[in-house]
């Protein structure tokens, strides 16, 4: 008999969407974390690695979120609720999601990198 064994964790994924309804809802990439703490670190680097190519208002959002909302984010990850958090950036809206997930060993992709969102918001220039 075959015994397939799970490992519990989060599913994250980063979405975007055109404000005016140009951009439908894009998964941006995805990010299997086996803890609470892996998927915590996974969004807050996000949020800290794009703040600076925001605008304004968007950067100050996505900081706020990495402080003040910070310990909700814990809670909610610790009793395993789905937890998820939207930047408005111009006409874009970036929303991180995170739910519980079990993991089949044949899922499993190898090495834990940043979703590629991280790396396609430049940062923009002051006028």
């Amino acid at each position: 008999m075959l015994r397939v064994t799970t490992r519990s964790g989060f599913w994250c994924e980063c979405w975007t969407e055109g404000l005016d309804e140009r951009l439908p809802p894009t998964l941006f990439g995805s990010f299997d974390a086996y803890s609470e703490r892996e998927a915590d670190i996974w969004v807050s680097t996000i949020l800290r690695t794009i703040s600076p190519a925001l605008d304004t208002d968007a950067s100050q959002e996505a900081w706020e979120r990495l402080y003040d909302h910070r310990i909700d984010t814990r809670r909610a990850l610790l009793r395993r609720e789905p937890w998820a958090v939207s930047v408005t950036h111009l006409t874009t809206r970036i929303t991180w999601t995170v739910r519980p997930a079990l993991f089949l060993p044949l899922a499993h992709r190898q090495g834990a990198e940043l979703t590629t969102c991280a790396y396609d918001f430049k940062p923009h220039s002051a006028l």
